[in-house]
């Protein structure tokens, strides 16, 4: 088992099956060194867990836990991707998308929950660059949605 599981294990996480394309793109990405997930939306065994608008129907915890879900799916994605998750090297970027109500400014702090994920799985790794808003809508009403690009170690490229 892979150091990276052992650290998802440890949190209590299992990874979701990746959720295939419902339009004209592919999950992820991979080129050179680096891994492109698309947008992941807050999936919960096979279903879509948050919806609505963050400062409307969905307050800051939930949009928290929707983000975190994306996060997993992301991871699952990832796993996907490379077949091993100790191949990556370093999470580079989230950029996360907040179905937000006129006057909600707390995006980050939804955010956090994707982003925290990724520190708590791949450790000091797992920080990185990032991009919070907010939007007007997100596909089939999702509270959120969160995209990533990680690095994979040197020597491991396609």
């Amino acid at each position: 088992m892979s150091t990276i599981f052992q650290r998802a294990a440890k949190l209590g996480l299992t990874l979701p099956e990746p959720a295939k394309a419902v339009a004209a793109y592919v999950p992820y990405v991979v080129t050179g060194h680096f891994v492109f997930i698309s947008g992941q939306l807050p999936m919960e065994n096979g279903k879509l867990a948050v919806t609505g608008c963050l400062g409307k129907e969905v307050d800051i915890a939930a949009g928290q836990r929707a983000a975190r879900l994306c996060g997993l799916n992301i991871l699952a994605q990832l796993d996907a991707a490379v077949g091993e998750l100790n191949r990556i090297e370093r999470c580079v970027k989230l950029s996360g998308f907040v179905a937000s109500a006129p006057g909600f400014y707390d995006q980050p702090k939804v955010i956090n929950g994707a982003s925290e994920l990724m520190e708590q799985v791949f450790g000091d790794a797992g920080k990185h660059a990032r991009v919070a808003v907010g939007v007007s809508g997100l596909p089939l009403n999702a509270a959120v949605e969160v995209d990533a690009v990680f690095k994979l170690g040197s020597g491991v490229g396609i």
